[in-house]
């Protein structure tokens, strides 16, 4: 950055460790939690699809779909049955794309079934403005036309700026504009739980 006097040497990655001090963060769920929440969709899932043979479970990249693929293990355990497993990336479906730095690394969608007349659960770990489900219907309809989806998280924060109701909700977690809350999972970040960050 240049001032009228001299030039002054400005780095965002140099604010960091500053921001990280007026950061408050509480661990709100733990990985033992954690698993009880994932067994709860679960059998919630099994217990609203009787016929699992035309259920996918879709998950929402980056944790959803880490969420997504314990869920169609944990019901595949307690069914016996296996269930379609999918992954979406929904970056360029958002209608945030443009201003929304925050979007995950961008890699392809992985969706190799038809999903004509089948019932699609889509699954992530927060549901927040409503937003990124609304880009990922809009994801699933661009392959066919499943006869319904469902949404299931692991945590609903509220906050919707969209008419987008969860089926499956793992806990329900109230937040302030200034809180966020973090799912980390052992595949992605070396550690599990729930956290709530405040700034």
């Amino acid at each position: 950055i240049y001032t009228r006097y001299r030039k002054v040497s400005f780095s965002f990655a140099s604010l960091y460790p500053r921001i990280q001090n007026f950061m408050k963060k509480t661990r709100l769920i733990d990985t033992e939690g954690v698993s009880k929440l994932l067994k709860r969709l679960s059998h919630e899932i099994i217990e609203s699809n009787t016929n699992l043979s035309n259920v996918a479970i879709v998950g929402i990249r980056t944790r959803g779909d880490v969420i997504a693929k314990r869920v169609a293990k944990i019901i595949e355990s307690i069914s016996g049955d296996k269930v379609k497993l999918g992954t979406l990336d929904v970056t360029f479906y958002r209608d945030d794309f443009s201003s929304n730095w925050g979007s995950p690394k961008v890699g392809p969608s992985d969706i190799t079934f038809d999903v004509n007349k089948i019932n699609i659960i889509l699954i992530d770990d927060v549901l927040y403005t409503g937003r990124t489900i609304r880009a990922a219907i809009d994801e699933i309809f661009s392959f066919g036309r499943p006869d319904t989806i469902q949404l299931g998280v692991l945590v609903d924060r509220g906050h919707r700026e969209l008419p987008i109701k969860a089926n499956f909700v793992g806990k329900n977690i109230p937040t302030s504009d200034n809180e966020h809350v973090h799912v980390y999972v052992q595949e992605i970040d070396s550690k599990e739980e729930v956290s709530l960050e405040s700034y």
